[in-house]
C-alpha cells in the first residue's frame, strides 16, 4: 500500500502540472491571437468634376491630280477654314496648324491589285483649337462639318475634355477614401465590442475618371476625355489592428 501511495502522489503532481500548463498555454495563445487580429476593409470616395479645357482636332483633306494642284487647293481652303473658325469665336492665333502630309494615289488594275501608275495625290493638314469654354468646343464639333458648303473638305475628330487641376484632386479624393476605410473599420470593431487599433497597411487602387453616372471600371484605371462632366473615384484597401 505504501508503494502505491509513493507512485500516486508524483503522478498527481505531474497531472496537475500538465493541466496548469495547458491553461497557461491557452491563455497565452488566446492573448496572442487577439493581439494579431486585424480588420481588412475597402474604402472609397467619389467627386464630381467639370472639365475646364476642351480640344478639337481635325484635318483638311485634298485629292488632286498633281502635287502642285493638291498643294494649291490645300492653301485655298485654309483661309476659308480660318475665317469660319473666327466667326465662331476662335482667332487665328488660337488655331494650331501641324505639318502637311501627302501621299500618292495608285491606279487599281483590272485584276484588283494596285499598279505603279500614280493617278493623283492626297494632301492633308491637321489643325487644333483649344478653349476654356468647353461648351463652345462642343458646339463647334457638332456643326463644323457644315463647312463643306463653303468648299472646305474638313474631317473633324471627337473633341476631348480635360480637368487641369486633376493632380491636386487625386490627393484629396485618395485621402477621403482612406478616411472612409477607417470609418468602415471603426463600425466593424464597434459591432464586435472591440476597439480599433492602428492602421497596419494601406494600398491605393487605381483611379477611375469616368463620365458621370457611368459604371465603367478597369484594373488599369480609366481616364475619360470624351465627356465634359466626369466623376473621379478612388479606392483604398486598408488593414487595422483590433484591440
Amino acid at each position: 500500500m505504501d508503494n502505491r501511495n509513493n507512485y500516486l502522489f508524483p503522478a498527481a503532481i505531474l497531472g496537475l502540472s500538465f493541466i496548469i500548463s495547458i491553461i497557461i498555454f491557452t491563455f497565452v495563445w488566446k492573448a496572442k491571437s487577439e493581439e494579431n487580429q486585424t480588420i481588412n476593409v475597402t474604402g472609397s470616395a467619389k467627386k464630381e468634376i467639370v472639365s475646364d479645357i476642351g480640344i478639337l482636332r481635325g484635318s483638311i483633306n485634298v485629292q488632286m491630280g498633281s502635287k502642285e494642284s493638291a498643294y494649291r487647293e490645300l492653301e485655298r481652303q485654309k483661309p476659308l477654314l480660318i475665317s469660319y473658325l473666327k466667326s465662331e469665336g476662335f482667332e487665328k492665333n488660337k488655331i494650331e496648324f501641324f505639318t502637311i502630309n501627302s501621299y500618292p494615289i495608285y491606279e487599281m488594275g483590272s485584276n484588283g491589285y494596285q499598279t505603279q501608275n500614280v493617278i493623283g495625290y492626297v494632301y492633308n493638314q491637321r489643325i487644333e483649337v483649344q478653349s476654356n469654354d468647353v461648351n463652345k468646343i462642343k458646339e463647334l464639333s457638332l456643326k463644323i462639318s457644315s463647312i463643306i458648303e463653303k468648299g472646305v473638305d474638313f474631317n473633324v475628330e471627337v473633341p476631348e475634355y480635360y480637368y487641369t487641376k486633376i493632380a491636386e484632386l487625386k490627393i484629396e479624393v485618395q485621402a477621403e477614401a482612406a478616411k472612409d476605410a477607417m470609418m468602415r473599420a471603426q463600425k466593424i470593431a464597434e459591432a464586435t465590442g472591440r476597439d480599433l487599433g492602428t492602421m497596419t497597411s494601406a494600398r491605393m487602387g487605381v483611379l477611375q475618371i469616368t463620365p458621370r453616372f457611368s459604371n465603367m471600371i478597369s484594373d488599369y484605371g480609366i481616364n475619360d476625355v470624351s465627356s465634359i462632366e466626369k466623376e473621379i473615384t478612388a479606392v483604398v484597401n486598408a488593414s487595422f489592428k483590433i484591440d
